[in-house]
């Protein structure tokens, strides 16, 4: 499951939570963890906003669409 978080910049980060453990990650095309996110976002994962609510349907879409 992902999480999209603001960081202290106002910068939006993403959070992997795998069981008990976290990464957090900047939405970077370089970074391999952002490549891993935006594959498995593609293929159905759950993305959830900064309160933890799933984002879906067009608003996911849209979110898509404006990655780098």
């Amino acid at each position: 499951m992902y999480s999209l978080k603001t960081n202290d910049k106002n910068e939006v980060n993403v959070v992997k939570q795998n069981g008990d453990m976290y990464t957090v990650f900047m939405l970077h095309p370089d970074n391999t963890d952002y490549q891993q996110f935006k594959k498995d976002i593609q293929n159905g994962v759950v993305l959830n906003d900064a309160e933890g609510n799933p984002i879906t349907g067009s608003a996911l879409t849209t979110f898509l669409e404006t990655l780098p």
